[in-house]
């Protein structure tokens, strides 16, 4: 669950015969805690699997009997005969008549008295996330029967505005009853209101002041609110995303959290299914936070990128071990896995690197946890099989995990999106190994009924898309490399180094000096539709590396398959780079020749003529070589000239906030948020501006443009700023069509710190510049969007380029804008001066001229 989120919601056939012998299809090492007969939901070993998909956010697995059952956000189920086939069963946010709950508005009222209803971020519906389901035999009924099914859920409004509830059945397909809320969030001292909301948020509003009157609480921790009053969100946690696990004694536990404060755990009352709190505050033996209410923490916090813990206790390991998601769920978010594990329930977790999960306050968390899956793609190389379909993954994430108690086989459950298919997500499953030094890995593709066999060296030889999951968070996809795996043990291609197979299937590999230990396993390709010899294995780095082996081709084939793929795109309306591959599949050369270098280089890079020049047409010729095989392919493309953007508003900040241009009125004073107001301002005084005078704000105050500033999906900005202070959320300027769609420039942002355009929250998109502006002096700062392209400049020095950014302002002609203020972050305190709105992208002269000083 992403902070201020509401969640939301190819190929090239190779078909081969299949022999029966290939049809076993999983190899574990010969130390993995899986069992070594096939599990109950195997598939015939004689058959092609098949899938069916279901759309399920923040899959959490249960399985009832025979059957496997998820449950996600937005109300969202689905249930599998073998996790395969998916089916959803559930019908939203539809009340009456809700299948999980009944009438939904009525059945969770106490939760929604607090969040996710009609308020605030959830104004004009629900949000009701990320549900867990147990079932607890010693859990008492009202009749005093034992045994429900339990349904931990939360319930949202801001980003830490929160509560978690439990609703119980008889029936796991519900319908669930309301049963109490637990847990709070984002209360403050006093009386206060969120924007577009009713609910008073003072503490005594909460669980909190009756768990004081029934003395399991001393009173309030003064350590809950900032010197303003507000919740202190830092050290303390957004009430959302619960699991519920036991530990090795049969004690019943609760996880929870995201961003924020980080994740805490709860011990949990079985008979009651009531957190049991902890009464007061303490340290850990390792220092860590024990809060008499939210219990202890055991990852995360400063508002540092981590959500959707799962902890599961492996009993063949002796590990807890604690799985969370770190990014933005959107396609553009980078949502990934990442492991931690401890040999208690309440921690210490650590991972592969020996690092604390509960990292300080200037980490950058993406550093921390073995990344089990990002962003990736196979088939990424004119030539590879399913090149052009974007086979692979987008923002993997908030995954739960599954032990198969007769077989012992790892599950790992999750939902993911796509290359080139947008926001539309499916629930995903991969089997898990445990590797020889007890950390899980990750099978490269979708689990399709696989049972055990051994792997031979012979097997193992051949030719390979690799592809190392890295340890960022980021939207980057991370693209296959081309190796080969050699009779004599080496490792060719463009990462070099060795491999071995021990026992029955276990990999250790030295790639490009970093060593990786897991496994080599069977696998059904859904590109070539057979099955594939892969490994599986994690990096002494803490990254995981996925290969898959192609089939055996001659060069001659390997160089047509090459020529066949490869292509430019539109190359009638070239307008920016073109991306020339210089590599093939299995490492197949493509050398470029241009006509006019000038104009296009042979790298890719266009320099597209001045405005008002004419189009230019540029012949690129590739040639293709592998072995004693070549081929020549040519395109003709044409280059057309910049546009200059169209200048629609200027800011100046000359002792008035009017617009120079005098298309759109002045500014308006506001109070610390965009919506509130004062009556006077501070300039500064002539000559300390960039150009004349500069607009000064307290750290109290901002300004409001008029509405409509921006109403289209072609724009840029350029404004110059000098922060006195840096502060995370802070906005520069900022834009909202409303609570869910906006955009802000950030002096600070969320990703390490650094200057930033960020948009939000349906859906998320990080900007990141990758450096950070100083304080105490002046920086400039522009973005230009151009119909989902953006490119993010500082200090007239491109810093960001990409594309998929929402369209923000077209459906609307009455967007907000602001400086220094938004609806809900700390406001800026410094300097800004000569802020320029523009329809269209800004050309290299225009940036030149407004980035010169």
């Amino acid at each position: 669950m992403v902070q201020f989120s509401i969640k939301s919601s190819g190929k090239k056939l190779v078909l081969a015969a299949l022999s029966l012998s290939l049809a076993a299809v999983v190899a574990i090492p010969c130390n993995a805690s899986t069992a070594s007969a096939a599990s109950d939901n195997k598939a015939p070993s004689t058959s092609t699997p098949t899938f069916s998909n279901a759309t399920v956010h923040d899959p959490s697995i249960i399985k009832d009997g025979n059957t496997y059952y998820v449950f996600g956000s937005h109300i969202a189920a689905a249930k599998s005969p073998d996790l395969m086939h998916w089916s959803n069963f559930a019908n939203g946010y539809t009340t009456p008549g809700n299948t999980l709950y009944g009438d939904l508005s009525k059945n969770l009222a106490g939760s929604f008295k607090w969040a996710g209803e009609n308020d605030a971020d959830s104004k004009g519906g629900y949000a009701v996330w990320a549900p867990d389901v147990i079932w607890n035999p010693k859990y008492v009924n009202k009749d005093g029967s034992k045994g429900a099914y339990t349904l931990y859920y939360s319930t949202s409004s801001t980003y830490i505005r929160s509560a978690i509830g439990m609703a119980v059945s008889q029936k796991i397909e519900g319908p669930y009853t309301y049963a109490d809320t637990y847990i709070y969030t984002g209360f403050t001292k006093d009386t206060a209101f969120d924007a577009n909301s009713q609910v008073d948020k003072k503490w005594t509003n909460t669980n909190v002041q009756s768990l004081i009157d029934q003395k399991k609480l001393s009173a309030a921790n003064p350590a809950w609110f900032n010197d303003n009053g507000s919740y202190n969100n830092q050290q303390y946690p957004n009430a959302i995303d619960p699991t519920i696990f036991y530990d090795k004694k049969g004690k019943l536990w609760m996880t929870y959290g995201s961003w924020s404060g980080g994740i805490y755990v709860l011990q949990v009352d079985e008979k009651t299914g009531k957190p049991i709190y902890p009464g007061k505050d303490g340290k850990t033996s390792d220092g860590r936070l024990i809060d008499r209410y939210f219990g202890t923490k055991i990852a995360g916090g400063y508002g540092k990128s981590g959500e959707g813990p799962y902890i599961q206790y492996n009993k063949d390991t002796g590990y807890f071990y604690l799985y969370m998601t770190y990014g933005g769920l959107a396609a553009n978010g980078g949502y990934n896995m990442r492991v931690f594990r401890s040999k208690t329930p309440d921690g210490i977790y650590t991972d592969a690197k020996g690092q604390q999960a509960t990292w300080p306050s200037d980490a950058d968390s993406s550093q921390y946890g073995n990344k089990l899956i990002g962003n990736f793609m196979f088939g990424s190389k004119p030539g590879d099989p399913g090149y052009g379909e974007n086979f692979g993954y987008v923002s993997p994430g908030h995954n739960s995990v599954y032990t198969d108690a007769k077989t012992g086989q790892l599950f790992l459950v999750f939902h993911s999106r796509f290359p080139g298919r947008g926001e539309e997500h499916e629930v995903r499953v991969h089997q898990m190994y445990m590797n020889k030094d007890g950390w899980p890995v990750v099978s490269p593709y979708r689990y399709a009924g696989e049972q055990l066999s051994k792997v031979s060296d012979k097997m193992i030889v051949g030719d390979y898309q690799f592809v190392d999951h890295g340890n960022d968070t980021s939207a980057v996809i991370k693209s296959a490399q081309s190796i080969r795996l050699n009779e004599d043990h080496t490792v060719t291609g463009e990462v070099q180094g060795t491999w071995k197979k021990k026992g029955t299937a276990d990999a250790e590999l030295t790639l490009g000096g970093v060593q990786y230990t897991g496994v080599f396993v069977k696998d059904w390709d859904q590109v070539s539709q057979q099955y594939v010899l892969t490994f599986t294995a994690l990096s002494s780095k803490g990254t995981m590396g996925w290969g898959s082996r192609l089939a055996d081709a001659p060069d001659a084939q390997v160089v047509n398959d090459v020529y066949g793929d490869l292509a430019l795109g539109n190359t009638a309306e070239v307008t920016s780079n073109l991306n020339l591959p210089q590599l093939g599949s299995r490492e197949t050369t493509i050398a470029w020749t241009s006509s006019n270098a000038q104009i296009v280089q042979t790298d890719g890079t266009v320099n597209r003529p001045e405005s008002g020049s004419s189009a230019v047409p540029v012949t690129l010729t590739a040639t293709i070589h592998k072995g004693n095989s070549q081929r020549s392919k040519t395109f003709t493309v044409q280059v057309l000239p910049y546009v200059n953007a169209k200048l629609v508003a200027q800011y100046s900040f000359n002792n008035n906030l009017n617009d120079s241009t005098s298309t759109w009125g002045q500014g308006t004073l506001t109070g610390n948020r965009l919506d509130a107001t004062v009556t006077s301002a501070t300039y500064a005084t002539y000559g300390q501006g960039v150009q004349g005078q500069s607009l000064v704000l307290d750290g109290q105050s901002g300004v409001r443009l008029p509405n409509g500033l921006i109403h289209s999906n072609s724009y840029s900005l350029s404004l110059w700023v000098k922060p006195e202070t840096l502060t995370t959320y802070t906005p520069a300027f900022f834009g909202a069509a409303d609570s869910n769609h906006w955009i802000s420039l950030l002096p600070r942002g969320s990703a390490g710190d650094n200057t930033m355009l960020w948009s939000g929250s349906q859906p998320w998109y990080d900007a990141s510049t990758g450096l950070k502006i100083p304080s105490g002096q002046w920086s400039h700062l522009a973005v230009s969007v151009d119909n989902g392209n953006v490119k993010v400049y500082v200090d007239g020095k491109e810093t960001f380029s990409g594309t998929g950014f929402p369209d923000v302002f077209s459906a609307t002609n009455d967007a907000s804008f602001g400086l220094g203020v938004n609806y809900w972050d700390t406001p800026f305190k410094g300097e800004l001066d000569e802020l320029n709105i523009f329809s269209g992208a800004l050309t290299p002269a225009q940036l030149a001229k407004l980035s010169a000083r």
